[in-house]
């Protein structure tokens, strides 16, 4: 017999025998659902989930869209007409298709119509909403979708499971409840509800042709000011949309030179106000209701108020350490209450509690009560204002920088290159230091002449011992000037300043006055510290009565913070070196103070109004250090991004030709790592100063080469959506993930050595919660293994990384994964080990990822299989016009034009994409760079910026697709591929069996797939 489609619904006992299972509403005579089809349609394309910057999440964007021009003619004739429960978007009403948003009451149809995702699921997504229920006349009845064991409605974690002893399907969240051990059903069989960003057939119809004869066409546009319309207004139509004439505010593209400060001013103004909108409004919608509270006492006397928040509302936080935050009561029993604080600790791998400390008011805090609270984010355009006044301050003072480089900022041609005149030591390595190397050395020398460089420091090359070095000199040749050091975030600043102490130099780092509670490695060398420590005096005294009685009299809190605020000021000037963020140097605590030397780190991380708040203290040689090849700065706003702001100040000063300094050895990888890297985002230029024999430990983990400690693990799961709905999880990989982790483990590795790697934050969650339910070992490693995002992990290293794609897909779409610098992070984290888990169908129709496959293939590093049976994969792979090979040896570059003085003035940099910027070594010639032009993707070919001989966005795009269609090489290859082998768990066999259409859509699936990634 087969199995009807059975879920559970509001049982009174939902743990109880597998009999207490329920069916639907309606009986088998009357219609209910049989015999469902597990199979997927190979003919429907994902959507993509863009990368906007985000550090930590997936933006929900649609592929193709219909223009509104287009759209215009498609109408329903008579709106009133429509049956309430017609779709919101499109007008289809057939009770089997359409779904009802249990949070907003709307009525939505499972049709894609011109987007990649189904109408409900868009709605879902964009509106944040999560809990459905089907209509009263479909083949289910009208039941709310929620877990048989626990009652969560949150449609995005749902599935069904087969019962072994009914015929019947439960339904069961993702987890806990479908990985409880539970002998009334197989938990490996556990299907979600929506595939393809669509609810699977049986619980909700695609609409026919008939259905849709008469319904409206829907832009996505159209649909993105819908959906803003009902936040003000539920009860807005498509009508609204349509006749508001909204006229978009033109955004001026950012130029690559300027004429004077106040244009380079005019440009980046409004873009920074843009990105201040967008920060301030996405900061205030996260607002947080019914939260449970638990106080207590920090050691400084102030109260704490610590609340979890679900996986769902915290997924779509963007909340920092230093975070102002308004904590209210208005409930039952008690007085309205409300509290400021900051937030001084975020939830981690052993804790999930946000941490406010509360600022002492004269009304105390409700300590008695723990339920019914709310939360908002306060939001600061603090980095937004300083950022403007260093723009202005650029275009109005003169003292701002030197007349040198005012014009080498704004792109002006220099006649004469100017150096400095000054006596370089014989040595530049500091005694008893790190010893630098040839590249190291060299830069060091270069920077302390000129008034204007950059260092491109790749993975591991010691960027952060060199900028030590440079600024170190400085304070040397220069006693009586202050240098100032900066980096985009606290973490860069303080291993900066680490470095900078063990050199045996005064510094002072200079935090935000919210920060300055949060504990940090350089807790001494803060301002606030140095002017505790170094109190005398009345100062002392107050400084004493302070924190016996928590609070000064009026008297006396005006001489206390006059007394402070001028030690702060004594301890600034007799500082050598202050060391803060970006942001940071716009505090008013060195507001008039000059530094004639400024160095920047991870400068590409930031964008160039940020880079310009240091700038502008007076600067006569600024020193920039970054990698182009990384990751670049977070924009939010998606057309100030495009506009140009998503573009460093390092990137442009490379487009007006300025070469950079690239630092050549680096000492993390074992150099079978680093090969990769090294050919295809530098030119084969980056050398290792370590040996496989520095990089090797003694263990008996499964490597495929037993001396080259790296692999791509082909694993063949499914990419389902997370339970925001704005990520990707893949169930075999974080299994797998597991295994991996356990062995290393077993081979004497700690957790702290181990770092795993995802771009989605679905994926992340779910390993986290995966191996702390599902590891044979004790729970507390698994915990300690940081899992976190490339993002995360920029400028940091583990013994060994364990790299998850998550993206398993028939479309080919890996959003995130496309973009090279995110791979080029991730990929060189790793000193001992590295193991990437990804589905090579959907990876190999991107090129970049491709040559990858190819590298581990050539390397005999591409397997699949069990952990402890790895065979060599024979997964067919794609056969590009040229394929990139690491060589182990310098290759023999082929040369390309660049013609930098014929870029004008009037060119954008939108115009150019400096994140596939060649780096350039001193000496070469500037019209020329080495590069195997077979390294670089498509999306590297921009025009007047170094050429690629092949492009694969066009001509030789088709024809490769011609040549795949036409490949009975590969095709044979297919067809004889053994599918068994490609399942490295009982999990995926069983998925595989479920769909029968597999093996029969794989070749079509290559054969029409041709070359579908976009890049932009």
């Amino acid at each position: 017999m087969d199995p009807n489609i059975l879920f559970s619904h509001q049982t009174e006992n939902r743990s109880g025998a597998a009999s207490s299972i329920v069916s639907s509403n309606k009986s088998e005579d009357e219609g209910s659902l049989k015999n469902p089809s597990y199979s997927r349609s190979f003919n429907d394309v994902n959507p993509e989930f863009e990368d906007d910057g985000l550090s930590d999440s997936d933006d929900f964007s649609d592929g193709d869209d219909l223009s509104d021009t287009a759209i215009e003619a498609f109408h329903i004739d008579n709106e009133e007409d429509l049956p309430e429960h017609a779709c919101a978007y499109c007008g289809i009403h057939a009770c089997n298709s359409v779904v009802q948003c249990k949070h907003c009451e709307k009525w939505f149809c499972n049709s894609k119509g011109s987007s990649t995702s189904s109408h409900i699921i868009t709605h879902l997504v964009m509106s944040k909403h999560n809990s459905v229920a089907l209509h009263p006349d479909s083949e289910l009845g009208d039941d709310t979708l929620e877990c048989y064991h626990c009652g969560n409605k949150n449609v995005f974690v749902l599935g069904l499971i087969s019962a072994k002893s009914e015929a019947v399907m439960v339904m069961l969240c993702r987890l806990p409840c479908s990985q409880a051990k539970d002998s009334r059903w197989d938990s490996t069989e556990w299907q979600a509800l929506i595939e393809n960003r669509e609810f699977v057939s049986w619980i909700a119809h695609k609409p026919t042709e008939e259905d849709s004869i008469n319904c409206r066409m829907i832009s996505n546009s159209q649909i993105a000011k819908l959906e803003a319309k009902w936040r003000l207004n539920k009860d807005a139509t498509i009508a609204d949309v349509d006749n508001v004439e909204e006229e978009d505010e033109k955004v001026e593209p950012i130029l690559l030179r300027y004429e004077d400060a106040y244009g380079h001013q005019r440009a980046f103004g409004p873009l920074v106000q843009r990105e201040a909108d967008c920060d301030k409004a996405l900061k205030e919608s996260q607002a947080l209701e019914h939260i449970s509270v638990r106080w207590s006492i920090a050691l400084n006397n102030k109260h704490l108020a610590s609340f979890a928040l679900s996986t769902f509302e915290s997924s779509s936080l963007k909340v920092a350490v230093g975070d102002e935050m308004i904590l209210r009561y208005a409930g039952v029993g008690h007085a309205p209450w409300e509290g400021k604080g900051f937030i001084i600790r975020t939830p981690s791998s052993h804790q999930e509690e946000f941490t406010l400390e509360l600022i002492d008011t004269k009304t105390p805090p409700p300590t008695t009560l723990t339920t019914d609270f709310t939360a908002e984010f306060v939001w600061k355009g603090t980095p937004y204002e300083r950022m403007q006044n260093a723009l202005r301050s650029f275009a109005v003072d003169p003292k701002s920088v030197s007349a040198y480089l005012y014009k080498r900022l704004l792109g002006h041609q220099i006649e004469q290159e100017v150096e400095f005149d000054v006596s370089l030591p014989q040595k530049v390595s500091v005694t008893g230091y790190a010893e630098l190397n040839l590249s190291q050395a060299n830069a060091v020398k270069a920077v302390l002449k000129k008034p204007l460089s950059l260092i491109q420091g790749p993975p591991g090359t010691g960027k952060t011992v060199t900028s030590a070095t440079i600024v170190y000199h400085l304070t040397k040749l220069n006693a009586k000037e202050k240098i100032l050091v900066c980096a985009p975030s606290n973490v860069a600043v303080d291993h900066l300043a680490e470095k900078l102490e063990s050199l045996g130099l005064n510094i002072v780092r200079l935090t935000a006055r919210s920060r300055e509670d949060v504990d940090c490695s350089v807790e001494h060398l803060s301002l606030n510290n140095l002017v505790a420590k170094n109190a005398v005096g009345e100062l002392k005294k107050l400084l004493k009565l302070r924190g016996e009685l928590g609070e000064l009299s009026a008297e006396d809190t005006t001489t206390f913070f006059r007394l402070f605020r001028k030690k702060e000021r004594a301890i600034l000037k007799n500082a050598d070196v202050v060391c803060c963020t970006c942001i940071g140097a716009g505090d008013i605590r060195l507001h008039n103070m000059t530094f004639s030397a400024v160095l920047i780190d991870e400068v590409t991380q930031a964008s160039e109004p940020e880079c310009l708040v240091p700038i502008v203290h007076g600067a006569k040689q600024v020193i920039l250090v970054g990698d182009h090849q990384q990751l670049g700065p977070v924009i939010l706003d998606k057309r100030a991004a495009e506009a140009g702001l998503k573009q460093s100040l390092f990137e442009r000063l490379i487009h007006l030709n300025h070469i950079p300094i690239r630092l050549e050895v680096q000492y993390r990888m074992n150099p079978c790592l680093a090969e990769f890297a090294s050919n295809m985002f530098y030119e084969g230029d980056l050398h290792s100063g370590v040996t496989k024999e520095d990089r090797r430990m003694s263990s008996k983990f499964p490597w495929p080469v037993p001396d080259t400690p790296m692999m791509f693990w082909a694993n063949y799961g499914r990419e389902e959506i997370s339970a925001t709905g704005t990520s990707y999880l893949n169930r075999i990989e974080a299994m797998n993930c597991e295994r991996v982790i356990t062995r290393l483990f077993r081979e004497g590795v700690k957790p702290e050595q181990i770092g795993v790697i995802t771009p989605y934050e679905g994926q992340r969650a779910y390993i986290v919660s995966y191996m702390t339910m599902n590891g044979s070992m004790d729970k507390d490693l698994y915990l300690d293994v940081e899992v976190a995002s490339v993002d995360a992990f920029q400028g940091r290293e583990k013994d060994f990384i364990v790299f998850s794609c998550a993206r398993a897909n028939e479309g080919q779409n890996i959003g995130f994964l496309r973009d090279p610098r995110r791979l080029n992070v991730a990929l060189t984290r790793a000193k001992y080990g590295l193991i990437v888990l990804g589905n090579p169908r959907t990876l190999k129709k991107n090129h970049l990822w491709n040559q990858l496959l190819l590298h581990f293939r050539e390397n005999g590093c591409l397997v699949e299989g069990p952990l402890d049976n790895l065979q060599l994969s024979s997964a067919p792979l794609e056969n590009f016009a040229k394929n990139f090979r690491a060589n182990k040896h310098r290759q023999e570059y082929e040369q390309y034009g660049f013609a930098a003085s014929t870029i004008q003035g009037g060119s954008t940099i939108h115009d150019y994409d400096t994140a596939s910027l060649v780096s350039f070594v001193p000496g070469s010639d500037v019209s020329f760079a080495r590069g195997n032009s077979s390294v670089y993707p498509a999306f590297f070919n921009k025009n007047m910026w170094p050429s690629i001989a092949d492009s694969y966005d066009g001509k030789d795009n088709k024809k490769n697709e011609g040549q795949s269609a036409g490949d009975d090489s590969d095709s044979e290859t297919e067809k004889k591929y053994n599918l068994d082998r490609q399942i490295n768990s009982a999990f995926s066999g069983k998925l595989d069996k479920m769909d029968e259409r597999l093996a029969q859509t794989l070749k079509a699936m290559n054969l029409n797939g041709g070359f579908g990634n976009r890049f932009g």
